[in-house]
């Protein structure tokens, strides 16, 4: 179980007296996500930084370092019937907990289980001052005034190093059914709102390829009455546990047909992500979508322009990133409004007054 955080603190500690800046770094798995770091910047690797520090199945916490892989961390769950709820990419298997947390990784699951922010308790953080920090603690009922731990969720490196996350984990559950629904993506629409509100034990609802999935994911009774009810309702066909436990990680995963580039065209396809208000209908209708969170999360792949599809986002409540792209120049999110841009500084100089820690990685102004 390697702990290099003296050898992390003193890098960044160096790089202060130098006047030097940082690029965070893991298992180099999200180099597509976000822009790249300013190109001078001196390489800061954590994947060596591993290993679970902690675990207590009874109070369903987990404390490890933050180059711990997740494969590491579900092995260590699954033994005794426990996961991490919020159900991150796995990136291959080499996805570790920093990463995750720093570019806020949630699964299909998110609206019912929470997102990976929502179950972080506290952090171990190397500050731009050169302090080894604790945020947070190790129960489920923290208490904190000003939540740095949390902050860390898609800061994408910019305010710390982190060397500790304390994570909630929860039980897996007894027993899940995938149900699909052949529909297009107005009728897809209509019945996932219909579901939304639904007290069904219901875990995952998307849209994709003229197909609507929906797993339900309880105790076997549970789960089954409620498959025969929404079969009788909606005319949806249950699939094999093994086939839906495939199609949830494909999703998971970006492994879908979806995500992959179209024949006849080369290099690596932009990919964006909507967060929206989920009671948006359709809209740019004659593109291929999928559908996430019962439309409360909507993919897109293409040429798109960052702003054109802002106003479409905005318009519907919510806003649009460029979630993976190979051009690191590229700026990912809109930040217009002046406020919301002072707030972003404001936070970035509390915590990394120098400036050190993935300049550019976030927005180009930070």
């Amino acid at each position: 179980m390697p702990d290099i955080s003296t050898q992390l603190l003193e890098q960044v500690q160096t790089a202060l007296a130098e006047h030097s800046t940082l690029d965070i770094r893991g298992n180099r798995t999200k180099t597509a996500l976000g822009r790249a770091s300013a190109a001078d910047s001196v390489p800061l690797d954590l994947h060596a930084h591993s290993g679970i520090v902690n675990y207590e199945p009874g109070e369903l916490v987990m404390t490890a370092r933050a180059g711990t892989t997740l494969a590491e961390i579900d092995a260590a769950l699954a033994e005794h019937g426990q996961m991490l709820a919020c159900d991150p990419r796995r990136f291959g298997g080499q996805a570790t907990l920093g990463g995750s947390l720093a570019t806020h990784q949630s699964g299909p699951a998110r609206p019912w289980y929470g997102s990976l922010r929502d179950h972080v308790l506290g952090v171990r953080l190397i500050n731009g001052r050169g302090e080894h920090l604790r945020f947070g603690g190790q129960v489920m009922k923290n208490v904190a005034g000003y939540d740095v731990s949390r902050l860390q969720a898609g800061a994408m490196g910019t305010l710390g190093v982190l060397t500790e996350i304390s994570v909630k984990v929860l039980p897996q559950p007894d027993y899940s059914q995938t149900l699909i629904k052949t529909c297009d993506i107005f009728d897809g629409h209509t019945l996932s709102q219909q579901l939304a509100s639904s007290t069904k034990p219901l875990t995952g609802m998307t849209w994709v390829d003229d197909t609507l999935y929906l797993r339900l994911q309880g105790s076997q009774q549970a789960v089954a009455a409620s498959t025969r009810q929404w079969q009788e309702a909606y005319q949806t066909t249950a699939i094999e546990p093994e086939q839906g436990t495939q199609f949830w990680q494909q999703l998971r995963e970006h492994e879908l047909d979806f995500h992959r580039q179209p024949a006849g065209h080369s290099g690596s396809p932009k990919l964006w992500r909507f967060s929206i208000n989920p009671r948006t209908g359709p809209f740019l209708t004659g593109e291929r979508w999928l559908v996430n969170w019962g439309g409360a999360q909507r993919w897109i792949s293409g040429e798109y322009d960052l702003e054109t599809l802002g106003e479409h986002a905005q318009a519907s409540g919510g806003e649009v990133c460029l979630y993976e792209s190979s051009d690191g120049t590229e700026e990912r999110m809109l930040m217009t409004h002046p406020a919301l841009r002072r707030i972003q500084q404001n936070v970035k100089a509390a915590l990394d007054p120098r400036g050190i820690f993935n300049p550019g990685r976030l927005f180009s102004w930070l």
